[in-house]
Order: C-alpha cells, then sequence, then structure tokens
C-alpha cells in the first residue's frame, strides 16, 4: 500500500467518494505522494529546481512504488466511467476488418496483412500475382500479449531470404534476424545493438550492410558512435566486416543501401534529426562477388538533405532541398561531381516533393499540395508525364515497385477513408483497386473540409476538419484539436478505426499543418524550430480560437491531443492558454525543455529545439518548457498523460515529472497518468493495447467535455 497525498492511511483505490454524481465522476483526487528531493540546478547564473528528480530512474524502488499507485489510481478513475465497455466493444468491432500493407516485389511479392483483431500484422509472400498467399513470419507467435514486433523487412534480391528487424516492447533497439521464406524458419544470424538501422543485401545474397551501436549497460545513456558493417550469412556478429565509422564524430550515423544494380553502395550520413545530410558511395565492382572498396565522399558538406533514388551506372539521381527549399531532382554524375556539372531532372515547383523513386525506368514523384498527396510520373529523363487521380483530398502513404516492374503499387488513405492498396499497370495506364478494406462504417455521413486561418502574426496556416455533414456550428459540439509542428514532419490525412466512435457521437475532429512541419517545404520546418518554436504554439493557439469564433465548439468542449513533439504541443498550449481548452491529452510528451538532451537519443533534438547550454537558447526554451511553466492553482484542463515505463526515445521521466507537478499544482480538474509496463514509445504496439488505450481516451473526453 502506498500514502496518498492528504491521506496517512488511503490508498490509490480510495478515490475522494468513490461514487458517481450523476453522469460524472467526483473530480477531487487523492494523488500519491511522488518520490522528490532538493535538487537545484544552475543556467547561465539562473537557478531552476528540480524537486521530481528521483523519477527520472524508472527502475528505483520509490519509482516503481509511485507508477504502481498512479497506474492504480487511474484504473479505478476508469472502472467508475459508465459506458466504457461499449466503447471498448465498439472499437473492437470497427478494429476487426483485414488491412493490407503495400507489396514489396523482390523475386516474389511480400505483404503484411492483420485479419482484424490479430496483435501484429502477419508477413505473407506470394510467387506471382494472382498466387496463394502464404504466411512466411507471424510477429504474434513471439510473444503471447502481441510485445514483440517487426520493425522493418529487407528481402534479398531473389527473394529467398529476408532480413528483419524485432523489437519488444516497444523499444527502439531491435535484433535483426534472416529467415528463409521457402521453409518460414529463422537461419542462426541474430545481430545485436541494431537501431535506427535497415539491411541492405548485397547480389549475390551472400549478406547485408547493417548498421549498429556499441553494447551499453545503461538503456538511459546517449546513444553515439554508430558504424556501418557488412554481415555475411553464417559467420558470427564479431566477424562482421566494419565498412565505415568516425570516431572522431560520435553523433555521426549511417545508413548503407545497395544500388539497384549491385554496383554500388551509397552511404548516407546523418546528425541526429536534422534534415542536412552527406553522401558517400564505396563501389562494389561484380555484383555477382562484391568487394567493398573505398569510401568516397560525394556530397560532404551537410549543405542540404540529399535522397538518393537511384542510378544509371556512375549517375546518381537524388531528391533534394539544395537550392530549393520544396525540393527538385538532380543529376549527379560520379566521374565530374562538382555542382556546375549537376542537372535538374524535376525543378522545383508550388508543391512540396516528398518521395521519389523509378519504376519501370518512371520517375514516380509523391507531392504535397496544401497539406495532401498529389502522385505524379515523369520519364526517367525528368518530363513530366502525367498525375495519377486520387479518389479524394488524402495521402499516399507508400509506394511499392522496383525499377524493373511493370508495376506500381500504393496506398490511399483519408480521415474517413481506410487505407486502400491500389494498383497502376504502365502497359496499360490503367489503375484500379488491388485491396479494399470492408468496415462496418458508413462514411457518407461525414465529410473533411479544409479551411485556411491567420496565426498571430499573420501566416496563413492550414486545417482540416472532419465532422457530420449535418453538423450545425451553434458551439456544442465536443472537439478534439490535434497536432504537432516539429521535425519536418507533415500531418497528412489518414485514417483511424478510433476516430469513428468520436465522429458518431458528435464529435469534430481537427488537425492544423502548423509550422514546424515539412507541409510547405524547408522554410514552414524552419519557422518552427529553436527560436521560432513559439510560432508553433501560437499557430496550435490560433487554431483553437478559430474553431470557437466560428461557432464549431466552445472552450467548455474543446479538447487538445499529440504525442512525442506533439506532447510538447499539448504541454505547452495548457500552459500558456489554459482556459481555451477543457481536456488534453499528451501522450509520450517532451516536457522537460532543460534536460531532453541528457537521455538516450535525445541529444539529437538540439538540431531542432536547440539546448539549454547554449546561453543563447536557454532563456527561449526555460520561457515555454511546460514542466517549469506550470503554477500552483491554476485551472488547467482536465489531462489524462500516457506514457511507457522504459520509452527509450522520449524517456518516461519527462510525463513523470509533469505529471507529479501538475498534481501538486492543485487545480480542480483531474489530472492522470497511465504508464504502460511493456511498450515504447508506441512502434509496433498490440492492437489490443491500442483499442484499450483509445477507450480510455475517448471515455476522459466523453466524462471531461460532458459528451451524452
Amino acid at each position: 500500500m502506498h500514502q496518498l497525498v492528504g491521506s496517512s492511511g488511503l490508498t490509490s483505490l480510495d478515490l475522494l467518494g468513490g461514487m458517481l454524481t450523476g453522469a460524472s465522476v467526483v473530480a477531487t483526487l487523492l494523488y500519491p505522494k511522488p518520490p522528490t528531493g532538493d535538487h537545484v540546478d544552475t543556467y547561465h547564473g539562473v537557478a531552476v529546481p528540480d524537486p521530481y528528480r528521483p523519477l527520472e530512474d524508472p527502475d528505483a524502488p520509490a519509482t516503481r512504488a509511485w507508477i504502481e499507485a498512479e497506474n492504480e489510481l487511474t484504473r479505478s478513475w476508469f472502472a467508475q466511467i459508465p459506458g466504457l465497455g461499449g466503447i471498448r466493444d465498439r472499437l473492437s468491432a470497427l478494429w476487426n476488418y483485414p488491412r493490407f500493407g503495400v507489396p514489396t516485389h523482390k523475386g516474389r511479392y511480400f505483404f503484411f496483412k492483420n485479419d482484424g483483431l490479430q496483435n501484429q500484422a502477419v508477413l505473407y509472400a506470394q510467387d506471382s500475382l494472382d498466387g496463394e498467399p502464404r504466411p512466411i513470419l507471424d510477429p504474434n507467435r513471439f510473444a503471447a500479449d502481441g510485445t514483440i514486433a517487426v520493425t522493418s523487412i529487407a528481402p534479398s534480391e531473389d527473394g529467398a531470404l529476408i532480413a528483419y528487424g524485432k523489437a519488444t516492447g516497444g523499444s527502439d533497439w531491435e535484433e535483426l534476424c534472416v529467415r528463409d521464406t521457402a521453409q518460414g524458419l529463422d537461419r542462426p544470424d541474430v545481430l545485436h545493438w541494431v537501431k535506427f538501422s535497415g539491411a541492405s543485401w548485397t547480389h549475390d545474397h551472400a549478406g547485408f550492410f547493417y548498421s549498429r551501436y556499441p553494447e551499453s549497460v545503461d538503456p538511459l545513456a546517449p546513444t553515439r558512435f554508430q558504424k556501418l558493417y557488412y554481415h555475411r550469412l553464417g559467420t558470427p556478429q564479431d566477424a562482421d566486416v566494419l565498412v565505415y565509422e568516425r570516431p572522431d564524430e560520435p553523433d555521426w550515423g549511417f545508413g548503407g543501401a545497395v544500388t539497384d544494380d549491385g554496383r554500388y553502395l551509397i552511404i548516407t550520413v546523418w546528425v541526429g534529426t536534422d534534415r542536412r545530410t552527406r553522401v558517400y558511395y564505396t563501389d562494389l565492382g561484380d555484383p555477382s562477388a562484391p568487394k567493398v572498396g573505398p569510401v568516397v565522399r560525394l556530397l560532404d558538406a551537410f549543405d542540404a538533405s540529399y535522397g538518393f533514388i537511384g542510378n544509371d551506372g556512375p549517375v546518381f539521381y537524388f531528391l533534394t532541398d539544395h537550392e530549393a527549399p520544396r525540393r527538385r531532382v538532380v543529376a549527379i554524375d560520379i566521374r565530374t561531381p562538382d555542382r556546375a556539372q549537376w542537372r535538374e531532372l524535376v525543378p522545383q515547383g508550388p508543391d512540396v516533393l516528398d518521395h521519389a523513386q523509378f519504376v519501370h525506368d518512371t520517375l514516380v514523384v509523391h507531392a504535397l499540395r496544401d497539406a495532401h498527396s498529389v502522385l505524379r510520373l515523369h520519364r526517367a529523363t525528368g518530363e513530366y508525364l502525367r498525375d495519377l487521380p486520387l479518389p479524394a483530398l488524402g495521402t499516399v502513404s507508400a509506394l511499392g515497385g522496383e525499377r524493373r516492374d511493370t508495376e506500381l503499387f500504393y496506398s490511399f488513405t483519408s480521415f474517413l477513408h481506410p487505407t486502400t492498396i491500389f494498383r497502376y499497370d504502365f502497359r496499360t495506364g490503367a489503375s484500379e483497386v488491388f485491396r479494399a478494406p470492408a468496415l462496418a462504417f458508413d462514411a457518407t455521413r461525414y465529410e473533411t473540409e479544409q479551411v485556411f486561418y491567420r496565426s498571430k502574426d499573420g501566416t496563413r496556416i492550414p486545417m482540416f476538419i472532419t465532422r457530420k455533414r449535418d453538423f450545425v456550428r451553434d458551439r456544442s459540439a465536443p472537439t478534439l484539436l490535434s497536432g504537432y509542428g516539429g521535425f519536418n514532419i507533415s500531418l497528412t490525412p489518414s485514417f483511424s478505426p478510433g476516430l469513428v466512435v468520436w465522429l458518431e457521437r458528435g464529435g469534430i475532429y481537427a488537425v492544423p499543418n502548423l509550422r514546424g512541419g515539412g507541409e510547405y517545404g524547408e522554410a514552414w520546418h524552419e519557422a518552427g524550430m529553436k527560436e521560432r518554436k513559439q510560432n508553433v504554439f501560437d499557430d496550435g493557439i490560433a487554431a483553437a480560437e478559430y474553431l470557437i469564433a466560428q461557432g464549431y465548439t466552445a472552450a467548455s468542449r474543446l479538447a487538445i491531443t499529440g504525442g512525442s513533439n506533439g506532447g510538447l504541443l499539448v504541454g505547452a498550449l495548457m500552459t500558456q492558454r489554459p482556459e481555451l481548452f477543457a481536456a488534453a491529452l499528451p501522450a509520450v510528451g517532451v516536457f522537460d525543455m532543460l534536460r531532453f538532451h541528457k537521455f538516450t537519443i535525445g541529444w539529437a533534438w538540439v538540431s531542432e529545439y536547440g539546448s539549454a547550454d547554449d546561453p543563447a537558447l536557454f532563456g527561449y526554451l526555460y520561457g515555454y518548457s511546460p514542466l517549469h511553466r506550470l503554477k500552483a492553482g491554476t485551472n488547467y484542463p482536465a489531462t489524462y498523460i500516457t506514457t511507457a515505463d522504459h520509452d527509450d526515445r522520449v524517456v518516461p521521466a519527462h510525463s513523470f515529472k509533469f505529471a507529479a507537478a501538475l498534481q501538486a499544482a492543485g487545480g480542480p480538474r483531474p489530472v492522470l497518468i497511465e504508464i504502460e509496463t511493456k511498450a515504447g514509445h508506441g512502434a509496433g504496439k498490440p492492437i489490443m493495447k491500442v483499442i484499450e488505450e483509445q477507450a480510455h481516451r475517448w471515455a476522459f473526453l466523453i466524462q471531461a467535455l460532458g459528451v451524452a
């Protein structure tokens, strides 16, 4: 049993009153007492207390006791919410439909499929387009509770073998394994200490390139000194060939990719989350008997982003924002690589070029226009051919096809369209549905509109609003505002079965495209970075004010949600403008802007946020850091925080400290935190856990916003 604030004998089961009053739960809660200390940090002459520093150790006995008490309190609170079981049942019914991934063609077709309520999607293979699919990799067999996930797959050129990543409990750390696709059995090759890496096979099928970090005994230690290796099948990992390392640059990471012709290894050099990259290569010689040659530094300045598309012998093609913030496609002959010799194939235009790849010797370009997808075809020489029509205002979320293929697979989704897989035949010029979901949901009752509003400084911001068609603007609709605004990530329309439950109850879902994202190119991203981060929060605040002013909702019916960097957005908005929101749902958020860079991969975000170690940026960070803006007695929104106790990307200390401080602030609305004990940052989370978490989110909002 654990002691609670204000009580010497009550446990966290003792919700004050322990009963329902009408349709609402009594809001006054007795919160568990967290471990505290008198730690004070001094930043450039400014003393900053950090009383909840002990919560940074997730395995300390006092922290574990606090986690258990908080989870018990949260479970008790939700147990008294009427209708939670009905929400859970409806979510389960909505999620129970077959979902397909875009096929990959390497010797045979590979694709993921989830029958409906499987915790993890299963990898299938079929020898021809109309062949019989057979399961070759079922992650659900790795763990009964579905907490071991496949993170990536890399088939060999002939499709006989697949290298795949396997992560436990949502961790960024993974094992690389190798499976024989004919037998459906793993080979003995297992590679450890892998993070932020794929695998790329040599064309002799003898092995693959991958990247890994040194062994570490501290899971929270900063992750540095990545190295690029070649693994030959059947040999132990300690015999892997070191291809490239930079001990003088501990923050550099390396991604290796073999070209389609098997001749070159392209090495992309990255630093944290900075978009700017370097590109090196090595000539592998004869693809049937490759050998790693000297590494050549082709693009060695970190002056722009360079995404390798493909090659014609020594001519390399890149998607880049060099002298083009909305990106362009260029050709570089490695024999004469001077910038003056570059050829532009696809120039920068009004739309942002998001992705490009060769399929059937055709350049397939995915672009963004006001945050929704456009899919274009160009000749290999760059000349525009045509757009592929899309069903609605939505997102092309994946492309599948090889340069030698005669077909392109692409997926389409929107807020109201479950992901559908299309197949385009280059020989006939026809595009048709390849795999379509069957979901018990009448999308015709709802619609998505795109509006534009002005932020504080006058910047025009787009926002998607999804709602019932017969909606009336009388400011009564419960509304959920979701945002991100950072790291050059674009928020485009996408479908979630969980959203249907909200829409069916008359809810509105609003997604603004805040600065800091990539919706309008690098200039849009940079407008929300470092000392300009307040622009992101101003854009979010203006979105809330627009929804209220236009009659969609009222502050008493408005909630905000976001995860990771979006959790920071939630924390900033609820601390800067608490009166605008009745509820807040931050997930795996970044809340301590003074110490984020001290843990795991947090150092990599300094290029986005800056660092409190920099006197020029400390003031900005301290000024908006959600943890440090909390003030006692403020009427903050009802808050439901979610995290995982061993999230190794955004460490849970952020959520722990923010929850403890928010509870101590003593506002009248409930502050709950739910801490998953077998999950990470969110990737690979089992469907059953997703459904349970989503049921809690909707139940919390229904309670906080007074939804019937």
